[in-house]
């Protein structure tokens, strides 16, 4: 995954939405204890920095150096570069012992990773058997107005989809992880882990949209084809719709979908 995103870090940072802090609240509340919080692909760090507020340590995994160097310096917050793939013993020396993290997070990144050994690395350090692991994402589908929503929407699903480094990633994303084989059990006072739907909302610009865009793994991967998926037509559509209803800045609204479970008492292995 590192790779994907190691040419638009910067971008990445400045450009991709905060979560809300409903999320967090919900989250925490199901976890008994906000000693120890794992945010496995932090990237530059928008789900470590509000876990910081929450839990005492959070500590914060990414494969991409450069993504980290962008993440905010927080005193409880503790980011360290990892390989793509960790042994248990591994694990034990970079994230936690077993049985003693209380929540592991994964935030828009959990469908770049090895999902089967990540979950034996999350069955082994999570508390048994309240532990929690949240993982959400957003999806394109943003509502941003009735003119430039399907605009947005045929463009990452045509112009885009060519240059989708793994279009069965993307369509696990699309699903809002419905999809997502999730071997946990429902958390205290909910009878499924999900998904769960929060809302992000930003103000933006057309020229935050473009920088969005910007972020995605499918813009540098068309670059570096040839391609530049923002050309002077593909703007000027944009710009059009845009204007359409008389505001140059608009609440955009972000759907979240979050996967929710605790680890119970499976044993890793």
């Amino acid at each position: 995954m590192a790779e994907l995103f190691l040419k638009q870090a910067k971008e990445y940072r400045q450009s991709r939405p905060n979560y809300p802090p409903e999320l967090f609240r919900f989250i925490a509340s199901k976890t008994p204890h906000h000693d120890l919080a794992w945010d496995a692909g932090t990237g530059s760090g928008q789900a470590a920095q509000s876990l910081s507020c929450i839990y005492k340590k959070v500590i914060a995994t990414d494969t991409s150096p450069t993504q980290l160097e962008f993440a905010p310096k927080i005193s409880n917050i503790h980011y360290q570069q990892t390989p793509p793939l960790m042994s248990i013993s591994e694990l034990q020396q970079v994230i936690a012992s077993n049985s003693s993290v209380d929540l592991v997070t994964v935030a828009t990144a959990i469908h770049w990773f090895d999902i089967p050994n990540f979950y034996e690395q999350v069955k082994f350090v999570l508390k048994k058997p309240n532990g929690v692991i949240a993982a959400w994402t957003y999806t394109a589908s943003m509502r941003i107005s009735p003119f430039v929503d399907p605009l947005l929407e045929e463009f990452y699903r045509t112009d885009c989809k060519p240059y989708w480094a793994n279009l069965a990633v993307t369509e696990l994303v699309d699903s809002k992880y419905r999809d997502l084989n999730f071997p946990f059990e429902a958390v205290d006072g909910e009878d499924h882990t999900g998904p769960f739907e929060f809302t992000i909302e930003r103000v933006m610009g057309l020229d935050d949209l473009f920088e969005l865009i910007k972020s995605w793994s499918a813009y540098p991967a068309a670059k570096d084809k040839g391609v530049e998926l923002l050309n002077e037509d593909v703007i000027e559509r944009f710009k059009s719709a845009w204007d359409k209803d008389g505001c140059g800045q608009k609440n955009v609204k972000f759907p979240v979908y979050l996967r929710i479970g605790k680890v119970g008492n499976i044993a890793s292995g």
